[in-house]
C-alpha cells in the first residue's frame, strides 16, 4: 500500500509545546530546547534507572546525560494534573499527554509525555463524510492520529457546520486538561468523565440533557459503549468516534466492537438454501444495521481508506470476500481519490443475462438489481432476452408478448405480485454470479416444462419463507410427475390433488 506524504499538506499547528518542555529535568530541557528537530517532537519517555528518551515521527534519542530517578519523576507529577484511575493526567489549558507507569505497590517508575497538537486542515480528506450528518468511526494504530483528526472534527463542525456539538472527553485529550477546553474545539461543549468505567453513561447524559446534534468519543472499547452509542445513532445524533482496530474486519471478530457494525449472530440454514448459497449450513450473518454506516482507516497522517456502505462490506466479509476501501489522499492541497477495487475470492460470472419484464415496475426493478448485484441487464426487446419475467395476472391474460416469449423459448418467470419484495425473491436466485436457470436439460427448449419446474421451485421457496401449504397450477400427467421428482429431490412432500384438467400438485412442509 503507497503512503503518501504529509508534506505536501500545510498545517496551522498550535501545540504548546513550551508548556510541556518546561515540566521535564532541566537537562532534558536543554536538550530538547537546542535541537534541530524541536517542533517535530513527538514524546518524551522517562523509565526509572534509564537514560531519558525523546522520540521523533522517524527516530528516536537517548539523552546519555544520567539516569532517570524517583526525584525527575516525582518533579514531573507534582507539575502536573492528579492521575485519573486510568494513569493519565495533563497540563492544565494544553493537549499534551501524561501517562504514568507504576510497580505493584503503585509508586511511579516511568513516566511518557505524549505532544498534543492542534493541527488544522487535518480532516481534509474525509471533510466531506463529517459534514454529510452520517455517523463516522475512525480506525488507527495508536499514534496514527486518531484524536488529532476527531479535534479538528469538532472545530469544523461547531463553527463551518455551526452544529451543537458535544465532547465526551474520558481522560481530557480531546479538549485539554482542566475546567476550561482548549480552544482547538472551537464551540464545542465538553462533558469530562470521571472514570473510564462511566464514559457509557456520560454518552446517555449528553443526549437526554444537552441536546447535542453531534456527539464525539475517542477510544470506544466496552461492549457498554457500544450499546451505548447504538442507542445514541437511533435516537438521530450524528457520532463521530474512534477505536483501537487497524480495519473494519479488526472491529468485526472483536466481540466487544463488533456492535458498533452491526455484530454477528449464528444461523442455521436449512438444505435448500445452503444448497443454493453454496455454504454450510451454520453460518454467521449480521444481526442488525450498523451504528456507524461509515468506517474510515487511517493509513497514515495523510492517507485513508474509506467504506462507505458499512453494512454491506460487512456482508461480503461475512460471506468470505476480500473487500478493499476507497483510499483518499492529500497531494498538493488537493484531494485524491482511488475508487475501491475488490478482488472476490469467488470466481464471478460476468455475462450479463438479458430479462424483459412485462407487467413489472421497470424502474423499481432496475434499482433492486443494481443493490442486489446480480448480472441482470432490462432489456426492451423481448427477442434478445434470455429471461421474460411477468406476474402471476399478466400471465392468466396470455398477453401476445408472452405468447411470442414461448414460441422463441425464453424462460417465463412469473410472479405472484408486482412488488419490490417479490422482485427481490427472484433476483435472490441470481445474485453472486450464479445466474443458472433450473430446468432438466432434456427439456431447455420446452417453455411449459421450464414454467412448471420455475413454479415448483419459487413454491419450494415459499415454504422455507414460512408457507405450510402451496398449490401449484393444473398440469397434465407428464409434468405433474416431473414436479413431483424435483420436489422429492429437494426432500420437499408433494401430492396431486384435483381430477382431469385441474389435477395439480400440492407441496407440503413436514419439517
Amino acid at each position: 500500500m503507497v503512503q503518501h506524504s504529509i508534506n505536501n499538506i500545510e498545517f496551522d499547528s498550535n501545540n504548546d509545546l513550551d508548556e510541556l518542555i518546561s515540566i521535564l529535568p532541566a537537562r532534558v530541557q536543554d536538550y530538547m530546547n537546542n535541537h534541530i528537530d524541536k517542533d517535530n517532537l513527538v514524546e518524551v519517555i522517562l523509565d526509572l534507572g534509564k537514560p531519558p528518551e525523546v522520540r521523533f515521527p522517524n527516530s528516536q534519542e537517548t539523552i546519555g546525560e544520567g539516569e532517570v530517578n524517583h526525584v525527575d519523576l516525582q518533579s514531573l507529577i507534582s507539575r502536573v494534573s492528579e492521575f485519573g484511575d486510568d494513569n493519565r493526567a495533563g497540563i492544565e489549558r494544553t493537549l499534551h499527554r501524561i501517562s504514568v507507569i507504576r510497580n505493584r505497590k503503585g509508586t511511579p517508575v516511568g513516566i511518557t509525555c505524549r505532544v498534543g497538537r492542534a493541527i488544522e486542515g487535518t480532516i481534509q480528506n474525509i471533510e466531506d463524510l463529517v459534514m454529510s450528518g452520517e455517523s463516522v468511526l475512525l480506525l488507527g494504530k495508536p499514534g496514527v492520529g486518531k484524536t488529532t483528526m476527531l479535534r479538528e472534527v469538532a472545530r469544523v463542525l461547531s463553527e463551518a457546520a455551526n452544529k451543537r456539538v458535544v465532547i465526551v472527553d474520558t481522560s481530557n485529550e480531546i479538549a485539554g486538561d482542566g475546567d476550561v477546553p482548549h480552544s482547538a474545539i472551537g464551540k464545542s461543549r465538553r462533558m469530562q468523565v470521571p472514570s473510564t468505567a462511566l464514559q457509557h453513561q456520560v454518552m446517555i447524559e449528553a443526549v437526554e440533557n444537552h441536546m447535542p446534534e453531534v456527539i464525539i468519543i475517542d477510544e470506544m472499547s466496552t461492549e457498554s459503549e457500544s450499546l451505548a452509542a447504538r442507542t445514541i445513532a437511533e435516537r438521530g445524533v450524528q457520532l463521530i468516534a474512534t477505536a483501537h482496530a487497524n480495519n473494519l474486519e479488526n472491529v468485526l471478530t472483536n466481540p466487544t466492537l463488533s456492535d458498533l457494525v452491526g455484530g454477528t449472530q449464528t444461523v442455521t440454514l436449512g438444505d435448500i438454501e445452503a444448497k443454493r448459497r453454496k455454504t454450510q449450513k451454520t453460518i454467521l450473518e449480521r444481526k442488525h444495521d450498523p451504528t456507524f454506516p461509515i468506517v474510515v482507516e487511517i493509513v497514515d497522517r495523510n492517507t485513508v481508506s474509506v467504506h462507505k456502505d458499512v453494512g454491506k462490506r460487512v456482508d461480503e466479509i461475512l460471506r468470505g470476500k476480500k473487500i478493499n476501501g476507497e483510499m483518499r489522499w492529500i497531494e498538493k492541497g488537493e484531494l485524491k481519490v482511488k475508487e475501491p477495487q475488490n478482488n472476490f475470492n469467488e470466481k464471478v460470472n460476468t455475462s450479463m443475462i438479458s430479462l424483459y419484464p412485462f407487467g413489472i415496475s421497470k424502474g423499481s426493478l432496475e434499482s433492486l438489481i443494481k443493490d442486489s448485484g446480480a448480472s441482470i441487464k432490462v432489456t426492451d426487446s423481448e427477442s434478445s432476452a434470455k429471461i421474460f419475467l411477468t406476474t402471476k395476472s399478466h400471465y392468466a391474460r396470455k398477453p401476445k408478448a408472452l405468447e411470442n416469449a414461448q414460441n422463441l423459448g425464453i424462460p417465463v418467470h412469473v410472479l405472484r405480485k408486482n412488488t419490490k419484495d417479490q422482485i427481490k425473491k427472484f433476483l435472490e436466485k441470481y445474485s453472486a454470479g450464479t445466474q443458472k436457470i433450473r430446468s432438466s436439460s432434456a427439456f431447455e427448449n420446452n417453455s411449459a416444462v421450464n414454467i412448471a419446474l420455475e413454479e415448483l421451485h419459487y413454491g419450494i421457496k415459499q415454504l422455507f419463507d414460512g408457507e405450510y401449504r402451496v398449490e401449484l397450477n393444473a398440469q397434465n400427467s407428464f409434468i405433474r410427475r416431473l414436479q413431483h421428482k424435483a420436489a422429492a429431490k429437494e426432500g420437499v412432500s408433494s401430492i396431486s390433488i384435483g381430477e382431469g384438467p385441474n389435477r395439480r400438485v400440492v407441496l407440503e412442509k413436514v419439517w
